[in-house]
């Protein structure tokens, strides 16, 4: 099992620490409803150094992004961040990542912690046709530190210089140092809230992590764990690799065709996507509970005609809204908002509705 550069201080503080994708991570310390709202309300500290890290470099690296991932890598300058998806010849992810371009030549790539040695031997396998183009993995030297929430901001210009917080908008990143330590701090985020992604050596994690915590203390911060991650990106719709996104799902069933730019040029599984469109079958929908059972992955979904209609993808109970919530696939048509399903819980129905997502707008209204 591996472990972050934050695994003791997780332990001191009394963490909860599960196996995730192979890493000892925390999944809750004082409890998943309490860091969600703090989160919500105030600022959240999250370990994601699980995630994968690459530096992507080369004088056709630009090209080479262009054809292996669905957005239009083009449109980024340096210094900003893209959302993106890589797909298999047939339509599938392969997985949703975020690029972020440091320069004409060098790109910094995080992935999802579960799928990083198939992504870098994807990558790796589709470079020989870009000669000079070369990847290296550095996640083992790096650590991912999330701060989320509304006041994360106020929390972030007290232990960087106000120069790298003024005017940092969403997918924009600045480079700056932090004892010495070269650090990457992003306006991105799974929550919905204001905040920032920061990347630094391991060496250096502990310092920072503690700062933050510091600065934070009259803001009401809390660490908070992988349980509540899950409860806040669900509340946005997002998806989660394995759940919404997966190996047999291309990006129109799952609504997302925006990072999915056919305009641009050939891309790995651009056919399958534009043949998807034209007919597409299925598609990404949520739905609240109006009786009391909790969506899980893999429950049916039926209409009011007991014809069934689609398959849960992810469900929680939603610590804003205190109410059940789910993200499901289901057959296209007849799935406006505001449509009856039925959730079958041990061979049991349970009446629900479809719902318009965002089920919680950004900033937790």
């Amino acid at each position: 099992m591996k472990k972050t550069a934050l695994y003791s201080w997780h332990k001191e503080a009394g963490a909860k620490i599960i196996d995730f994708c192979g890493y000892l991570m925390p999944v809750q310390y004082s409890g998943i409803i309490a860091e969600h709202q703090a989160v919500r309300t105030s600022a959240g500290l999250f370990d994601v150094s699980h995630m994968g890290n690459f530096y992507l470099k080369g004088a056709r690296s630009l090209d080479f992004l262009q054809f292996m991932t669905t957005n239009d890598a083009t449109a980024i300058e340096n210094g900003q961040a893209q959302y993106t998806l890589m797909l298999y010849p047939d339509g599938g992810v392969v997985d949703d990542l975020i690029i972020y371009r440091v320069n004409h030549e060098t790109w910094f790539i995080v992935v999802n912690a579960g799928n990083m040695e198939k992504d870098f031997d994807w990558l790796e396998k589709h470079m020989q046709k870009f000669e000079g183009v070369s990847i290296e993995d550095h996640t083992d030297r790096l650590s991912l530190i999330a701060l989320q929430g509304p006041k994360s901001m106020d929390i972030l210009q007290r232990v960087f210089p106000s120069s790298v917080c003024e005017n940092l908008s969403p997918f924009r990143f600045r480079k700056t140092g932090f004892q010495g330590s070269d650090v990457i701090v992003a306006c991105t985020g799974y929550t919905g809230e204001k905040g920032v992604e920061i990347s630094l050596p391991n060496e250096s994690a502990v310092n920072l992590w503690e700062s933050i915590m510091k600065e934070g203390g009259e803001f009401g911060i809390q660490p908070v764990g992988l349980g509540a991650r899950d409860t806040l990106r669900l509340e946005m719709g997002y998806p989660l690799y394995g759940h919404e996104i997966t190996r047999d799902t291309n990006p129109i069933e799952v609504r997302l065709k925006w990072v999915t730019k056919f305009g641009k040029g050939d891309f790995i599984g651009r056919d399958a996507c534009i043949e998807a469109d034209r007919n597409p079958e299925r598609t990404l929908v949520g739905f609240v509970m109006e009786e009391r059972a909790i969506p899980r992955q893999g429950y049916t979904l039926y209409n009011s005609n007991e014809k069934q209609v689609g398959k849960v993808c992810s469900g929680t109970m939603s610590p804003t809204l205190q109410n059940p919530i789910g993200i499901a696939h289901v057959l296209r048509g007849g799935m406006e908002p505001g449509t009856p399903v039925f959730m079958e819980v041990r061979n049991k129905r349970f009446r629900g509705k479809v719902v318009k997502l965002p089920f919680v707008k950004r900033g937790g209204a």
